[in-house]
């Protein structure tokens, strides 16, 4: 995660989301419900749940945050709650890509349309992770021992269905002819637990999700889905750091998938 942008943003996104846009300023008058659609542990949750600590540790506002998740439907169950919410200035929701990807993809009866933006916080990576003690040192080797293992085989764990990290991995069969068995799990969380105990090959978890289970040695990244290496030189691992990570195409992988991350909404 572009993690300056990330810090710096949060303030403006916690004081953005409580205020109307206008310049004429709104104070809750009940708890105010922070919608997150996507399962717990994942990269749109731990930013809700910081969110909802600046506000608190600062004083923003007098009444309290409440993150709620609901991940159904691909994040459908959020939108469509925050949706049947219209003119309710108490309930806001967290957002990422699948903002524009589950309407395509489910036909959901909602559209980005029927949400006001408040903030625009960052952009996020994608990492290509394996279980640290899985042979593969590159991307390529790792497609090539997909292939070998035959069609649907390997397994590829996700966050959902339907959502960017299917996206990803659809892109990868694409471009490779390589074939996994998607495996949805309802946070990125879920997926880091899933691949550290063997029940998935990989994943392609967003930095923020795998970063524990990388430092503590139980996972590892193969590359990042980008245009160049990430900037942040301070060592997570005592011989790496995020820039120490290759892009995918340096590794014979030509994918690059940037996402939105923790734009915040509420009903218009």
């Amino acid at each position: 995660m572009r993690i300056k942008r990330w810090r710096t943003s949060v303030v403006a996104l916690a004081v953005a989301s409580l205020w109307s846009i206008n310049a004429q300023a709104w104070e809750p008058t009940k708890n105010v419900e922070f919608i997150i659609p996507a399962g717990t542990g994942g990269g749109a949750d731990q930013m809700a749940r910081a969110i909802q600590g600046i506000v608190a540790k600062h004083g923003l506002m007098k009444q309290s945050i409440l993150p709620i998740n609901k991940s159904g439907g691909a994040g459908a169950e959020g939108f469509l709650d925050v949706k049947g919410a219209a003119g309710d200035p108490h309930k806001i929701i967290i957002t990422l890509s699948n903002l524009f990807t589950t309407p395509l993809a489910t036909g959901v009866p909602f559209n980005w349309r029927d949400l006001t933006p408040v903030q625009m916080l960052a952009l996020d990576n994608f990492v290509l992770w394996v279980n640290a003690k899985a042979p593969y040192k590159t991307p390529k080797e790792y497609i090539e021992a997909v292939k070998k293992a035959g069609p649907g085989k390997m397994k590829m764990g996700g966050t959902g269905a339907k959502q960017e990290d299917q996206i990803i991995t659809a892109a990868i069969e694409q471009k490779t002819g390589a074939k996994f068995t998607y495996i949805p799990f309802k946070g990125g969380g879920a997926v880091a637990t899933q691949l550290v105990g063997g029940h998935v090959d990989s994943s392609v978890n967003n930095p923020i999700e795998a970063v524990a289970q990388w430092r503590g040695g139980n996972l590892k990244p193969l590359c990042v889905f980008e245009l160049k290496r990430l900037p942040y030189k301070e060592k997570v691992t005592a011989t790496m750091s995020w820039a120490d990570i290759p892009i995918c195409k340096e590794g014979g992988l030509d994918i690059d998938y940037l996402m939105l991350r923790a734009s915040s909404w509420r009903p218009a």
